[in-house]
């Protein structure tokens, strides 16, 4: 067995307090031990020309890292998922982060964390941060959770360039003549004619093989200059980092130089927008700008598809996103390393950090090392899209899978309010469970062995955790293990790291729930009966056109990425446990040709989230010698 080379800074004896204080005050108490990200970089063999330094404890590692190390051999890949969250918690992040600790610093394997960058909605809104919690963190936990290395904004500013974009082609085209339109979008400030390389791509696309504006024919000029939107297609919003309801519908255009040509759209949380979900996917440099050419903003007043190219803009979104492509380099509270990178949701996107992430932590680890990549929202969701949607994109095969649950969120599903869960009760456990033993018999169709993780907290039983742990391997998984990394760090997750290294030793037969050929009808309807249990779907006259004209241009071949809400198996989130006898309404469908996937909508699904009363920000400040405080 290879030992780590990289380095680590394990929990001192007694270091874990107990009551366990508040996460930042753990995170600040630890990050006076932080080691420099150089020292991290250094111990994981990382050469200086790959790793481009963001103070002295983030770094973003470039992907050029990954033909450096081509003939490496990849790690074992765990996919760490949960059973569907509750108003309670479950600690998925939190589990991810401690397994690592354990797997590094206590069982000195070499090992990576891979999560994606907390939006700023939840952090100050209700959920809080995204960093872990207790003894199992990734640090500095402030810089994690705010801006990191600035991704999410450079986001922001690159889909908000492309709606600027569109709404002012729109603009120019309603308010000039021909000659005048194509003679301003040919010519340059110094009075020169020119074509730009996206103005040639469309000439391309258009069939007309001229290359100096000055040989175009009229209606050649025409074709060229007017793409004809419908205003009232547009399907690509702005985007902001914050939760703000009032953002979510509004009218634009009303200024007087807008000449009235007002249109209603609105605004998503940026990480619901489909420039995150694209840099989760791209490849390289490469894909990621063939991605962002390919979005579809709008059609034309014929029905013809126009993209970001199309626009001219999808070259400067580039420009404005270079950076983002790289993985951020941190370290959890025990030194071992962590990715954040990325951070689509996973209700109304795939809900996984970025695949390059992966690929270079597979690498850099090696064939005796771990890589957890953490799922988002229950293994119904950010799971089965890490299956379907990720590895179908990436080619990687998950090694094993990691299920997260807690004995009060089973209570939970058995109908058990907030306070009662929190009671001892063997009975409501039994009934919950299956919630449970529904991700864990969707696992075994994936063919990848599954341990499930309990997350113990101090009202729970002995009663309890023996009839999970009995039902979870009565029901197929590999194991299943408590776990107190909230606790005690590292050292807490040492048995259910142990069992995790034993189940990637289990060689997996890793399987689709679709082939790519199946229709997209056959695909949503294998997930809704194969994952959810339902007994079908059911569609509207207007998703069954869609679904027709989506597989006449050429959409059938994407994979399928449900937007549904995360509290339940079904579309409906009052359907607790693993609910039968449902059939799933499919009321609207849409398809992202950047990210390549065809998203059907079962239900209302918000894409800008609102503030409660009392939101998290009330307690955030800083203190004046720079320190943050308030932070969950």
């Amino acid at each position: 067995m290879a030992r780590v080379t990289h380095v680590h800074n394990k929990l001192r004896p007694n270091e874990a307090l107990y009551p366990v204080p508040s996460d930042i005050e753990i995170a600040q108490t630890r990050a006076k031990h932080m080691l420099p990200i150089k020292k991290i970089a250094e111990g994981l063999d990382l050469d200086e020309d790959y790793v481009n330094y963001y103070g002295k404890h983030k770094a973003k590692v470039s992907l050029g890292v990954l033909d450096s190390m081509k003939h490496n051999k990849n790690g074992k890949y765990v996919v760490v998922a949960g059973i569907n969250p509750t108003p309670l918690g479950e600690g998925k992040s939190t589990t991810t982060i401690g397994l690592t600790q354990a797997l590094g610093a206590h069982l000195e394997r070499k090992v990576f964390a891979c999560v994606r960058q907390p939006s700023q909605g939840p952090t100050f809104g209700v959920k809080g941060g995204a960093a872990g919690g207790g003894y199992a963190q990734a640090i500095p936990m402030e810089e994690f959770n705010l801006h990191g290395t600035g991704d999410i904004h450079a986001i922001t500013a690159a889909n908000n360039l492309l709606a600027a974009a569109i709404d002012t082609r729109v603009f120019h085209e309603q308010t000039q003549p021909d000659d005048a339109l194509y003679r301003r979008l040919v010519t340059l400030p110094n009075g020169k004619k020119e074509f730009a390389p996206p103005m040639l791509r469309r000439l391309a696309k258009l069939g007309i093989t001229k290359t100096d504006p000055n040989d175009l024919t009229k209606d050649e000029q025409i074709r060229f200059a007017r793409l004809d939107i419908d205003p009232s297609t547009i399907s690509w919003r702005r985007v902001t980092d914050v939760n703000d309801r009032f953002l979510r519908n509004i009218t634009v255009g009303q200024g007087p130089a807008e000449k009235g040509k007002t249109r209603e759209t609105g605004y998503d949380i940026a990480v619901a927008s489909e420039t995150m979900a694209i840099l989760a996917l791209a490849k390289n440099m490469t894909d990621y700008r063939q991605r962002l050419r390919n979005i579809v903003v709008a059609t034309s007043t014929k029905g013809d598809p126009v993209t970001a190219d199309d626009i001219g803009c999808a070259g400067a979104m580039l420009a404005l996103l270079k950076d983002t492509i790289e993985p951020t380099l941190m370290q959890t509270i025990e030194g071992t390393p962590v990715f954040v990178h990325a951070g689509p949701f996973g209700n109304i996107a795939h809900g996984n950090s970025s695949i390059v992430a992966d690929e270079i932590a597979l690498k850099l680890v090696g064939e005796d090392g771990f890589v957890l990549t953490e799922a988002g929202f229950g293994a119904d969701m950010g799971g089965e899209k890490f299956f379907n949607i990720k590895c179908r994109a990436s080619g990687l095969k998950p090694d094993a899978g990691v299920i997260v649950a807690t004995a009060r969120a089973l209570k939970f599903h058995a109908g058990k309010t907030v306070p009662e869960a929190s009671k001892p009760d063997v009975e409501a456990v039994k009934t919950g469970f299956a919630n449970l033993k529904k991700h864990i018999e969707n696992f075994k169709k994936f063919g990848v062995p599954a341990v499930v993780v309990l997350n113990r907290f101090v009202n729970d039983t002995d009663e309890e955790i023996e009839a999970i742990t009995k039902l979870a391997k009565e029901a197929g998984a590999f194991d299943c293990v408590t776990s107190n990394h909230w606790q005690k760090g590292g050292e807490g997750a040492v048995d259910a790291a142990a069992a995790l290294v034993r189940a990637t030793r289990i060689a997996p037969d890793f399987k689709f729930t679709y082939p790519d050929e199946m229709p997209l009808k056959g695909k949503i309807e294998a997930i809704c009966k194969e994952i959810y249990g339902a007994d079908g779907c059911t569609y509207t006259p207007e998703v069954e056109e869609k679904l027709a004209r989506f597989e006449a241009v050429g959409y059938g071949g994407y994979p399928i990425c449900m937007a549904k809400t995360q509290y339940s198996f079904s579309h409906n989130p009052d359907l607790k446990g693993a609910p039968t006898g449902f059939t799933v309404p499919i009321k609207d469908i849409r398809v992202n040709c950047g990210a390549r996937f065809v998203f059907p909508l079962l239900g209302d699904i918000s894409t800008m989230p609102g503030l409660p009363t009392r939101p998290a920000y009330y307690c955030i400040d800083v203190e004046d010698d720079g320190t943050v405080v308030g932070l969950s």
